[in-house]
């Protein structure tokens, strides 16, 4: 009867570290977008650009836009790193955008 008792009581120990362990992890977490310098460059619904470097698109968008350079490659450093699309300016073809690659 003891050997009994000792398995019944390691296996509803052993539920209960599973059923526990599991609570206690959590939710996994996305995984942050890839970093690799390059964005792409949007005027409305066309890409001008496509995976270009960050300076090369700064460049460019501080061009269409006729803003600062730097001011524009802040923005762009932004989007690598968010992965979120960042507007730079609008213009009558539509909306100056940098979008993660």
């Amino acid at each position: 009867m003891s050997i009994m008792r000792k398995a019944g009581a390691s296996l509803a120990l052993t539920g209960s570290l599973l059923l526990t362990g599991g609570a206690l992890a959590g939710p996994a977490s996305a995984a942050p977008p890839q970093q690799d310098g390059l964005v792409n460059v949007n005027v409305g619904d066309v890409e001008i650009l496509n995976d270009v470097n960050i300076g090369v698109a700064a460049q460019v968008a501080a061009n269409i836009c006729g803003v600062s350079v730097k001011n524009v490659a802040v923005l762009a450093r932004i989007t690598d790193r968010s992965g979120d699309t960042t507007t730079v300016c609008e213009t009558a073809q539509g909306p100056v955008q940098f979008v993660q690659n």
